[in-house]
């Protein structure tokens, strides 16, 4: 007799076995992404005394960290976690601790800090795309996988929150630098128990890969991956551009009104507690249609939000209208990952993930860029409809689906969950990809 699956919920989620140790350590390690960014500008305002530097050699470490990310990612999907995953955390830890030691102290050419701090930014490791991978091996059932990358979702927002806070208890007894050793050691700690876990033991890679050239020729692959990514990669990138304007739009609002510095954190909270509140609704909520289906409704969601924003009279509407945009930001983003994973052709699992993440991350900085030129040339509440109208321009992307896993899209699997669920067997329908981290 066949062991039922357990019922839908967040507990189900955690009771998977090693899911909770598995998850807690790629949080770990992903902590550090919330405290890197703001240690590293801190670290080298310091050392240089030139806001310009620091910013650009921030840009250097952004930029090798957002446009390499699919390829780290398809190392770990061809070699696997443990061959991949952890020499690259490795690597970036010892590049940020060799890029605080020369920020330590003041006088170090601008160039040595760039080629140090772009080079750590190049070796990212793709923790957030390698957990999810790993949260579609351990749940063949699709209602408890979107409950998983709902949990992921909200945790990451979190992180992102915490992160910075935890620096500034650092930075309070200790040189910025400190931030930097800490993030390496986060990311070592946490990699280090991520790839340790049974979780991650999956098939060989050359065996997913032979499985891969028997399915279809290369070149057509190729074409229906991208195809079928298409919709889930614009509309990440839309989500970075309207998360990435609201931040611009707030400080602009406040300074139009003459609030003081307190009001944007209001507003910026209240867009994190929105997509937090989202995220966990999105997941418990028992959705009969597919996937696709329901991405362009949230994403215009998001977009209409955005453009009621811009005709707040206060700042009460202001936060209703941010919170209201927020309940949309994690079950877009979710959902978007759902459909990378229903879309991954056998070894672009963790490929597929890191696609939406880059676009997040590219949509952010692009955003941010363009609506600091809006800013200075047209009213906010243009500003607020013109962020709004790419997210709703973005829900009219075409869904797509790869014809071998056409099938798999909101299908729930009936076979029992296993002690080691990172070894289930594939099923005809699809052959499993290799390398899930």
């Amino acid at each position: 007799m066949s062991t039922p699956l357990p019922r839908p919920s967040y507990a189900a989620v955690l009771r998977v076995p090693h899911a909770r140790r598995t998850f807690a350590a790629a949080l770990v390690g992903r902590l550090s992404y919330g405290t890197v960014s703001l240690s590293l500008m801190l670290a080298l305002t310091r050392s240089t005394g030139s806001y310009a530097v620091a910013g650009l050699v921030m840009a250097l470490f952004g930029a090798t960290s957002v446009f390499l990310s699919p390829y780290r990612a398809g190392l770990v999907d061809r070699h696997g976690p443990r061959r991949a995953l952890l020499p690259m955390a490795l690597l970036y830890a010892a590049l940020l601790c060799v890029t605080a030691a020369v920020c330590w102290r003041p006088g170090v050419p601008a160039a040595v800090l760039a080629v140090t701090a772009a080079a750590a930014g190049a070796c990212t490791p793709p923790l957030g795309p390698s957990m999810r991978a790993v949260w579609a091996g351990m749940l063949p059932d699709r209602a408890l996988l979107r409950r998983a990358y709902s949990l992921d979702g909200v945790a990451e927002e979190l992180l992102f929150v915490s992160g910075p806070l935890l620096v500034g208890v650092v930075v309070g007894v200790a040189p910025p630098a400190v931030g930097v050793l800490l993030s390496a050691a986060l990311v070592t700690a946490g990699t280090l128990g991520f790839v340790t876990s049974p979780a991650t033991d999956g098939p060989r890679p050359a065996e997913a890969v032979a499985e891969k050239a028997r399915a279809e020729p290369a070149g057509r692959a190729g074409a229906r991956q991208a195809g079928a990514l298409l919709q889930p990669v614009v509309v990440a990138a839309a989500v970075g551009v309207s998360v990435s304007a609201v931040d611009l739009l707030a400080v602009a609002y406040a300074g139009e009104r003459g609030l003081g510095g307190g009001t944007v954190a209001w507003v910026l909270a209240a867009l994190s507690a929105g997509s937090a509140v989202g995220g966990l609704l999105n997941g418990a909520f028992p959705w009969k249609s597919a996937a696709r289906s329901r991405l362009p409704f949230f994403v215009a969601g998001l977009g209409l939000c955005l453009a009621a924003a811009g005709l707040a009279s206060g700042l009460g509407t202001l936060v209703l209208a941010v919170t209201g945009a927020g309940l949309f930001v994690a079950p877009a983003l979710t959902t978007a990952y759902l459909i990378a994973d229903e879309s991954a052709a056998p070894g672009f699992r963790v490929r597929a993930g890191a696609w939406c993440n880059t676009a997040v991350n590219a949509g952010g900085s692009a955003g941010a860029a363009a609506v600091g030129l809006l800013v200075e040339r047209l009213p906010l509440p243009v500003c607020f409809a013109v962020s709004g109208a790419v997210a709703a321009v973005a829900a009219l992307v075409p869904a797509r689906r790869r014809a071998a896993s056409a099938g798999r899209a909101g299908a729930v699997s009936r076979r029992p969950s296993r002690s080691r669920p990172s070894r289930s067997r594939p099923s005809r329908r699809r052959p499993s990809p290799s390398g899930r981290p």
